[in-house]
């Protein structure tokens, strides 16, 4: 790393846990993006949200990828001469209808086709929290960029991020009585005085969201996660984990504009006083773009730094056993300018990437081709893969018969 880790304070008893302050379910939505961008629309990245509705969830976490019918291959030309008459392809199309998942949810459906068109034909999707980032393998442009709804629905299907927001979204939380922050229409932050017991209390309570936002082009090397604890920014570090010599000459700079970013814009109007964000500073590395919040919690990866060196990492002006601050302390904290760690040429981190990142999500191509069958597909493959290991037993009995003569 380019800088030395603090070092970690002695304790009287040694660490069984992480000191994390308790994760509550509010803190959790307050990170989910349909709850936080209203109020910082116009520092993202151009996106559109879209509530899902209980059917479409179903389908997400239904087991195994069929898609809906895809109507550029059902378009038949002039030149067949009638060859295909709707008579003949009657019983076809019920097939497709009984088979079309989309039919509970036509209404998304069409939202996305038509969401697509208007931010330029190309979006990026993801969930409240997650994008499918691990699932990109599946794709036909080997990237989150998606073209049809298709496209969207294979990315969500095949990606272990989404199915974490959909199945595990309130694990290791506790709940809580403190005010939720909403947004307004005109996008400024308003308590929530709902009583708790009428707030998102289990999984089925969340109110889900598909974001889909405009693709653009990204470089990966100007993106930056920033870790915030008690409204202090403490530590900056590259997401791509990959040395890049260019961003040491801009190191002081990017700091600052990330720091008065902060200052400006998420210090005093964001609910939590802990929480993680990711910005995005393209050349000439002026403007900052907020790409996303992340929970304070050990599910959100610290990349660069430990999460027990974030958590007692010294801050100034963290001091909860004084009322008062010295004028030298105030000297401290107006100095303080917080560590933007990159990977160096020589650290261990930039040549550590032999392994496809999220390998581990992968599945074979055979079962995906397969998955887009539908049921068909899928006994024809089960079938199939039955076939070759009957053959490859019978081949291991002859061996050992063989062996035994």
């Amino acid at each position: 790393m380019d800088a030395t880790a603090p070092t970690r304070e002695d304790h009287s008893e040694p660490l069984t846990r992480l000191p994390f302050p308790p994760v509550t379910k509010t803190h959790i939505l307050n990170c989910s993006y349909h709850s936080w961008h209203p109020r910082y629309r116009t520092i993202t990245p151009k996106a559109r949200l879209l509530p899902l509705t209980p059917p479409f969830l179903s389908y997400l976490r239904a087991d195994g990828i069929v898609l809906p019918p895809d109507p550029s291959d059902q378009d038949w030309s002039d030149s067949d001469s009638g060859i295909f008459s709707s008579t003949d392809n009657a019983s076809d199309t019920s097939d497709d209808e009984d088979q079309d998942p989309s039919a509970q949810w036509r209404e998304i459906h069409q939202s996305i086709r038509d969401i697509i068109e208007e931010l330029g034909g190309k979006v990026m999707p993801k969930l409240n929290w997650s994008a499918p980032k691990d699932a990109t393998w599946i794709n036909a442009t080997n990237s989150m960029e998606c073209r049809t709804p298709n496209d969207v629905y294979l990315l969500l299907k095949s990606s272990d991020f989404v199915t974490h927001d959909l199945e595990h979204a309130f694990d290791d939380c506790e709940d809580d009585n403190t005010k939720t922050v909403t947004s307004s229409t005109d996008g400024e932050a308003q308590d929530d005085d709902r009583d708790i017991t009428t707030r998102p209390q289990t999984l089925n309570d969340i109110p889900y969201h598909l974001i889909l936002r405009k693709s653009f082009q990204l470089n990966p090397s100007l993106e930056f996660r920033c870790f915030v604890r008690k409204r202090r920014l403490i530590a900056l570090c590259q997401r791509d984990l990959n040395h890049f010599d260019f961003l040491f000459s801009l190191r002081s700079h990017l700091t600052t504009k990330i720091q008065e970013f902060f200052d400006v814009r998420l210090r005093d109007t964001f609910p939590d006083e802990n929480f993680v964000f990711d910005v995005y500073v393209p050349p000439p590395h002026e403007k900052v773009w907020l790409i996303d919040i992340n929970p304070w919690a050990q599910r959100t990866d610290p990349l660069l730094f430990s999460w027990l060196e974030l958590l007692e990492m010294p801050a100034p002006g963290e001091d909860e056993g004084s009322d008062t601050e010295t004028e030298e302390e105030e000297a401290d904290e107006e100095v303080f300018v917080p560590e933007l760690r990159l990977v160096r040429k020589d650290d261990p981190e930039a040549y550590g990437f032999s392994t496809p990142q999220y390998s581990a999500h992968k599945l074979p191509r055979d079962v995906v081709d397969a998955s887009r069958g539908g049921e068909s597909g899928l006994r024809e493959f089960a079938e199939q893969w039955k076939e070759v290991l009957a053959r490859r037993q019978r081949e291991e009995e002859g061996a050992e018969s063989e062996d035994d003569a």
